[in-house]
């Protein structure tokens, strides 16, 4: 009787402790609803990129409304918690800022700081203020629309790190990516070199000339190959660890595929004439390779082995291929290089930093009259237009307009002021904050997460997310590397 009794407490206690074990629920149910959200992810990703980058009304509505099925992901995660002290239960929590954020946006919706005037055929918006100090919005149909597309594609990255429990899983994810975007490389260079003046070949007129494979602006294209070059690195890096210094393992693993991937996409950005991104996957590329270089001098200097003939091989087949890559590319490269003096010679007969400069200043004035909630979000074109001080061109001498501040921080200022700024940063700080202890340990963790930063930075000077292809791409490889960090840490811990 004794012995019954306390074999039922000793279950009963069991089943009261939160657990970090991934395995809290049934295992075929589990795996199930990992292959739903991975796959579910990664058709976000992909249909964003082929769908001109996600950068058209209809493409905008077709990404929200798939990313809202990760609604019924996250559903079905907590039906699977066993317990308030589960793991899905406390990943929940992280997102309280995004909560936060939609209250604001849903706020400014009911208050509009401007007004509808129709002009016969041509509909005009007239500033009118709205309840001041309260949040508002100069189009809050535009601003539920964005709202919608942030929310569907954050919530289907973080199922990511709701229910995926396989480190190999997460792995599958970022390499299906990654065949997809050497895919649009490929294709995208078969197009340039083909001399199409159009995407897809001639059969869809881009409204930027400097358009690159599928996207239509060169420098989206950029961001999104900063972002899958990081990826693809950590990956080989990873496959390199796993390999335990044998090189027969590591050639048979999908690292030298990968490295194939990286010299494609490498070779595109000089191809899409992005210089600035250009410069960032070249950073990129270097880091490492230094990294690459002083990892291998550690193994063979352990195994006592030669440093001459790998090294001297490895460095010869660089220099070959970039020879290689310069020359498919050295059209374009040249004709960005004399785009680049030509601009520099401007800039010195002016004395000033040009149209950027100006454009950087009207939109931090604008900024500056709502500075806590901003103008609304997605409003920036409507706002903007009567604090343009750029009229009409230096060049050219037509109308000048700008849909884009040219840096996602100023217009995000613009859009929602410092306080919706602050729960945007928050929507990826808070879950690094409580993934904090694991994040440095695992190399492929650190290249995701420096792709991200990257990107990051480089909004300060351009409009990456201003992409919704490159938003996708972003999340997925954040909320990657903060599950896998967990993940790795976890088997660490077992072992």
């Amino acid at each position: 009787m004794r012995a019954s009794l306390r074999g039922r407490m000793s279950t009963d206690l069991k089943s009261l402790q939160p657990s970090n074990s991934p395995a809290v629920e049934d295992p075929p149910s589990r795996a199930m609803l990992e292959m739903v959200a991975v796959a579910h992810v990664a058709a976000l990703v992909i249909f964003g990129a082929w769908a001109l980058g996600g950068n058209t009304a209809w493409a905008q509505l077709a990404l929200s409304m798939w990313g809202s099925l990760s609604l019924l992901i996250s559903f079905a995660a907590l039906r699977h918690a066993r317990g308030f002290g589960s793991e899905i239960l406390r990943t929940l929590r992280w997102l309280w800022p995004l909560g936060l954020f939609n209250a604001v946006i849903i706020a400014s919706s009911l208050n509009a700081s401007f007004r509808e005037v129709l002009d016969g055929a041509n509909t005009l918006y007239v500033e009118d203020h709205g309840r001041l100090f309260l949040p508002s919005t100069a189009r809050p149909l535009l601003s539920l629309q964005a709202l919608w597309f942030f929310d569907a594609t954050y919530l289907s990255c973080f199922n990511l790190a709701l229910v995926v429990r396989s480190r190999r899983t997460l792995r599958a994810l970022l390499l299906g990516v990654l065949a997809n975007a050497t895919l649009l490389a490929v294709f995208g260079t078969v197009q340039k070199l083909a001399g199409a003046d159009a995407l897809f070949f001639g059969l869809i007129k881009s409204p930027q000339i400097h358009f690159f494979s599928t996207f239509i602006y060169h420098n989206h294209w950029g961001a999104f190959t900063v972002l899958m070059t990081a990826v693809a690195l950590g990956l080989v890096f990873n496959f390199a660890r796993r390999s335990n210094g044998s090189a027969h393992d590591f050639w048979n693993s999908p690292a030298p595929a990968i490295l194939v991937a990286i010299a494609l996409l490498a070779l595109s950005i000089p191809l899409s004439t992005s210089r600035s991104c250009t410069v960032l996957v070249g950073l990129l590329l270097f880091a490492a390779l230094l990294h690459a270089l002083i990892l291998f001098v550690r193994h063979r200097r352990a195994s006592h082995q030669s440093l001459a003939f790998p090294l001297a091989g490895g460095l010869l087949a660089i220099a070959v291929s970039g020879a290689f890559a310069y020359n498919l590319a050295k059209p374009a490269i040249e004709t960005r290089i004399a785009a680049t003096r030509d601009q520099l010679a401007e800039l010195r007969a002016r004395g000033n930093l040009g149209s950027r400069a100006i454009l950087y200043q009207d939109t931090w004035n604008m900024a500056r009259e709502k500075i806590w909630f901003g103008w609304g979000m997605a409003s920036y074109p409507t706002a903007f237009f009567h604090r343009n001080t750029q009229e009409h061109s230096s060049k050219d001498g037509l109308p000048m307009y700008f849909h884009d501040a040219h840096s996602d921080w100023l217009q995000s200022i613009s859009e929602v002021g410092f306080v919706g700024t602050a729960l945007l940063g928050l929507c990826a700080l808070v879950p690094l904050y409580h993934r904090r202890r694991s994040l440095g340990a695992n190399l492929l963790v650190r290249y995701l997460l420096a792709g991200c930063g990257m990107l990051v930075l480089y909004a300060a000077i351009e409009f990456p997310f201003g992409n919704r292809a490159v938003v996708a791409a972003f999340w997925m490889t954040f909320f990657c590397a903060v599950q896998y960090s967990r993940l790795d840490a976890s088997s660490e811990r077992r072992a």
